[in-house]
């Protein structure tokens, strides 16, 4: 992929904000493999495709749709991207981390990511909600490598509580609420696009990790440098490689993404709700 610098996000951004009607946003949210963004009782605003906006070609993929909504209710805005783009596909660190750069340029300062995950524990089976605690970044990269970390202060950002407490603890206990089993737990970040092997589960498990992806992290490292709230849930949409009993598929990623679909909007309805409480 080509080079993406401060100064072409800077350029997008603008762009972005145009397109978007020159509004400030409040939060933005971002919709992992299968995950439909679509907070309950809010009114949709306006749709932008990406296409046009990054400089940079934008490959297709199964569960993603990539192109943003703006949400309104009572006056806060909320951005959802509609899908992601991911490191396995061929992206640098700085274009994967693009959509929380992009949403705080715009006057977010919350971002709230959700992500598919295989789970590693034992009693986390489909359809569970895991609310990200912690993260280990076994990526290989890191989204402030060079130019990214001089472009904005601190250079050397603090990520010992990078998923907010307060967030963390109104998400478990809405998600319960909203019909999920749901708990705190770590995800581990690898590069993919392959599964990992039932080994390389037992590794990451045995290191602390609770659910394992091949996303998010980049984009949590870029959010915390540019001092935004952090959220990341992961929607446990398998069972990690060693503990399935059948052979792990994209297609059984989506089937529950979208079985947990309208849970999840009425999840995000709420939890916006009440971390962007109306004026």
């Amino acid at each position: 992929m080509e080079d993406f610098s401060p100064r072409d996000l800077e350029v997008a951004a603008a762009r972005f904000g145009k397109a978007l009607g020159g509004v400030r946003l409040d939060a933005a949210v971002v919709a992992g493999s299968g995950v439909t963004v679509a907070p309950a009782d809010w009114e949709r605003v306006r749709t932008v495709e990406l296409e046009g906006i990054l400089p940079f070609d934008l490959l297709p993929l199964p569960g993603h749709s990539l192109d943003a909504t703006l949400w309104q209710y009572r006056g806060r805005r909320v951005l959802a991207f509609n899908g992601r783009i991911h490191l396995y596909q061929g992206y640098t660190a700085p274009q994967v981390a693009v959509l929380p750069r992009l949403a705080a340029l715009l006057g977010a300062r919350i971002y709230i990511a959700t992500n598919a995950a295989g789970g590693m524990d034992e009693d986390l089976h489909p359809g569970d909600l895991v609310i990200v605690r912690d993260h280990i970044n076994l990526q290989g990269v890191n989204a402030l490598v060079g130019e990214w970390s001089r472009w904005r202060e601190p250079m050397f950002t603090d990520m010992s509580q990078a998923h907010d407490p307060a967030l963390r603890r109104l998400a478990v206990r809405l998600a319960i609420e909203t019909g999920f089993s749901a708990r705190e737990g770590v995800y581990v970040g690898v590069l993919g696009p392959s599964f990992e092997t039932p080994a390389e589960v037992a590794m990451l498990h045995g290191a602390g990790g609770s659910v394992v992806g091949m996303s998010t992290v980049q984009e949590v490292i870029a959010a915390r440098h540019l001092g935004m709230r952090v959220l990341v849930l992961s929607l446990v949409t398998n069972a990690a490689a060693g503990r399935a009993a059948h052979p792990l598929s994209h297609e059984e990623v989506l089937e529950v993404g979208l079985a947990s679909r309208d849970r999840l909007k009425a999840l995000l309805g709420r939890l916006l709700e009440e971390v962007l409480p109306c004026g």
